[in-house]
């Protein structure tokens, strides 16, 4: 059996529901989204803790009260709960599997939405055995809020980006305190305070510069061995959440035509958030791995009003005048494919360095420095700005620098 819609939204999350929201609020009726879980909501769903929903609903949320206000908002959309995609088409067929078995979906414009997952302890080449209690802050949250259990009582936390913060959150609503946050650079990568909101708030240390060897335990984890820079130790515990280090959920993009960005590794895009097949759209964490709810939630609603103009036939139809390369510490920059006749306004740009740097960012074109700004940046740190679309109107070569001081 094959559906036909005008769109067809992969992925119940924050930017999948804020762009169903979107579409329909913008006159699309024919929409349906498809989520593999058996909830809408997304990574906040199991997110008990509050910091949600302040400015899309002018209140401070849970994470799941905040999951339930966008499902309630994307009603009248067609939800299809259970759906697992297998395989993307060319031309805006999707393959998919549910509880009807086999089924086959053509849309105009498929918007990608799958979210972002922190990268597993294989990707890290942690050493030691496989034992119980090893876990990234997703498990954790599903462990605790989810089936109302806790696996250990003396964890570590690697990592410290944000999300080890909403790990000690989770922590504390089962009454546990962990032993140490361990970062291996020199500071944190959160915004400080976050050390000392971390020290005093929550009572855990904060081990910089301290580097995670080897995970020790055969059935259950036992301790870990750690480098603080004068020869390794071993720090007994019986858990670690593995944290941060976000990528996009790309299993089903990899083998598919899409041309995937090795700086963000998720789909390459250009100004309108389309991919390199122009049926197909990516919003939210699949555009560079971890950000906010809220930030997903705009993204959506801006890939939203793009899919309009792509169903109205406004945007180019040719491949793009120049992809975007980059130069000195930069993680990545997106979007990546550029064209020369963009709309009047601004193009916007987003970008994160790969490591903690003091310098200059510039855009060249075609040789010529056309904007440029002092940056203080940290990894994991958006960095964003606007370039006016005339800078833009005869690129043939786009470079993103950064020179660092």
């Amino acid at each position: 059996m094959t559906h036909k819609s005008d769109v067809l939204i992969l992925g119940g999350g924050p930017a999948g529901l804020s762009c169903a929201r979107a579409l329909r609020g913008l006159g699309v009726h024919n929409a349906v989204l498809l989520e593999r879980e058996s909830a809408l909501g997304g990574i906040p769903r199991h997110c008990g803790h509050v910091g949600f929903g302040l400015r899309e609903f002018g209140r401070i949320c849970s994470g799941p009260d905040y999951a339930k206000r966008l499902a309630d908002q994307a009603a009248g959309t067609d939800l299809r709960l259970r759906m697992t995609a297998l395989k993307l088409e060319p031309g805006g067929l999707v393959r998919t599997t549910g509880p009807n078995g086999p089924e086959d979906f053509q849309a105009k414009a498929v918007v990608l939405a799958f979210g972002a997952r922190e990268t597993p302890r294989s990707a890290r080449l942690i050493s030691g055995s496989r034992p119980f209690g090893v876990m990234n802050t997703g498990a954790l949250q599903q462990f605790v809020y989810l089936h109302g259990k806790c696996p250990f009582q003396r964890p570590v936390v690697i990592g410290s980006e944000l999300v080890a913060f909403s790990t000690l959150l989770t922590l504390r609503h089962v009454g546990i305190k962990p032993l140490a946050i361990i970062e291996e650079n020199e500071r944190i990568t959160a915004r400080e305070p976050g050390t000392w909101v971390a020290r005093l708030g929550f009572g855990v240390p904060v081990l910089t510069r301290t580097r995670l060897i080897r995970i020790i335990g055969r059935d259950k984890v036992t301790g870990i061995e750690i480098d603080r820079g004068l020869g390794s130790e071993e720090m007994e515990c019986d858990g670690v959440i593995l944290t941060g280090k976000f990528r996009p959920e790309t299993a089903l993009i990899a083998p598919s035509h899409l041309e995937i960005d090795a700086g963000t590794r998720g789909p390459s895009i250009d100004p309108y958030f389309r991919c390199s097949d122009h049926n197909y759209f990516a919003a939210g964490n699949m555009l560079r791995g971890i950000e906010t709810a809220g930030q997903c939630w705009r993204e959506g609603r801006a890939v939203a009003e793009m899919v309009i103009a792509e169903l109205e036939n406004r945007l180019p139809a040719r491949e793009p005048d120049a992809h975007v390369t980059l130069q000195g510490p930069l993680a990545y920059v997106y979007p990546q494919r550029i064209y020369r006749d963009a709309p009047d306004h601004p193009l916007l740009f987003k970008a994160r360095v790969s490591r903690a740097v003091r310098g200059r960012l510039s855009v060249v074109v075609d040789g010529k420095v056309v904007w440029s700004r002092r940056i203080s940046a940290l990894p994991e740190r958006r960095i964003a700005w606007r370039l006016p679309n005339r800078d833009m109107r005869s690129c043939q070569q786009v470079s993103v620098e950064v020179d660092a001081a």
